[in-house]
C-alpha cells in the first residue's frame, strides 16, 4: 500500500481564509445585488448602448471577469499566507515526517 498523496497538517491559516473568503462573497454578492436591482427597478437602462453591446451585456461580463478577478487575488493571499504560517510553525512538517508521511 502506498501512503497519502500529501501531507495533512494542520491549517494555520484557516481562519484567515475563512475571513477573507466571506468578505469577498459579501462583496460580489453586493456588486451582483447591484445588477439585480438595476434590472428590477430600471431595467430599460440595461438596454442604453454601451459602445456595439448594452449594459447588461457590459455589467455581465463585467461580473464574471470580477469573480475571477477575486479568485485570483483570494489564491494568492492565501497561498502567500499558508506557506508564511508553515514557516512560523515548522513543527507541523517535523511531525508528519517522523510518522512516515511524506
Amino acid at each position: 500500500m502506498h501512503g497519502p498523496s500529501s501531507n495533512w497538517t494542520k491549517d494555520h491559516a484557516a481562519s484567515l481564509k475563512r475571513i477573507l473568503g466571506l468578505w469577498f462573497v459579501t462583496l460580489y454578492t453586493i456588486v451582483y445585488a447591484g445588477f439585480v436591482v438595476i434590472n428590477v427597478v430600471s431595467p430599460s437602462f440595461m438596454a442604453v448602448d454601451v459602445g456595439s453591446f448594452n449594459v447588461a451585456i457590459v455589467y455581465g461580463f463585467l461580473l464574471i471577469i470580477f469573480a475571477i478577478f477575486l479568485a485570483a487575488i483570494y489564491n494568492h493571499i492565501c497561498t502567500h499566507a499558508e506557506e508564511v504560517m508553515k514557516e512560523l510553525h515548522p513543527e507541523d512538517e517535523s511531525q508528519v515526517m517522523e510518522e512516515g508521511h511524506s
